[in-house]
């Protein structure tokens, strides 16, 4: 199926490794320019230029940026409009949350929680928004999880995750007028080289064993390109009639019936 993606451009935060790297590589393949950020200079480096070579030197952006700060975001934005000439697609993906339970968890864990996740999403956004609208529509998608969903996980990444979700679709309905679309996906259990659910299986392999027999039906994780084909679905046309959706990609690990 052609996704009708050709020479549309995207933005990808959080994106030199896992999901976010999944996501812009698919994007690419569909014929997207394609810009990529993060903090770390390396790794954002070295995923650039892998990209460039699988898929080709123009059709890519590393932009470094802190996009915990107003300003990392700003100018994660503006160099992609600044090089491509305007914005299709923006996948919020950058994420990060620590803590423990409600009674050891304090203020600065879960304002990290905010910082890290929600308000990037947030104000990448807002400052993507006018661009998308300059060029008829466009799509917005959020990676948010199953324990966005429903009870599960950490419970800072919980709560940040169902404010992605539930962000999404009140954008979804605000935007629907200017033919932007914006939808969550909600991947489970992704292993992918440095993630966590990878250096956990390298840690205690037994333990992710029965974790695996337990709780995932197919008997494996997930990957990370099985959750960039679906976010490269939702930014296409093909999926103009999909808004205001979260779409689980999970191997039916949720236990949801929503």
């Amino acid at each position: 199926m052609d996704l009708q993606l050709t020479d549309r451009i995207a933005l990808v935060t959080g994106s030199s490794r896992g999901l976010g790297l999944a996501s812009a590589r698919a994007l690419l393949d569909e014929g997207c320019k394609v810009a990529i950020c993060a903090r770390g200079a390396e790794r954002l480096e070295a995923a650039a230029e892998t990209l460039r070579r699988e898929r080709g030197a123009v059709r890519v952006l590393a932009v470094q940026a802190d996009l915990s700060t107003a300003e990392g975001v700003a100018a994660v934005v503006g160099r992609t409009v600044e090089k491509f000439g305007g914005l299709d697609v923006l996948v919020n993906n950058v994420g990060r949350a620590g803590g423990g339970g409600i009674v050891e968890t304090e203020d600065a864990a879960w304002n990290a929680a905010l910082d890290e996740t929600l308000f990037p999403a947030i104000r990448a956004s807002r400052l993507s928004v006018p661009h998308l609208r300059a060029r008829g529509g466009g799509a917005i998608i959020m990676i948010a999880s199953i324990w966005g969903r429903e009870s599960g996980g950490r419970m800072t990444y919980n709560a940040v995750k169902a404010a992605e979700i539930s962000l999404a679709k009140s954008m979804a309905r605000e935007l629907a007028p200017h033919n932007i679309r914006v939808n969550s996906v909600a991947p489970g259990s992704i292993s992918f080289p440095g993630g966590s659910w990878h250096r956990r299986q390298q840690e205690d392999p037994e333990g992710m064993a029965a974790f695996v027999r337990e709780q995932l039906p197919f008997g494996r994780f997930g990957r990370a390109e099985e959750v960039g084909a679906v976010v490269a679905f939702l930014a296409s046309p093909r999926a103009s009639w999909v808004s205001g959706a979260s779409v689980t990609v999970d191997g039916c690990q949720s236990r949801s019936l929503i």
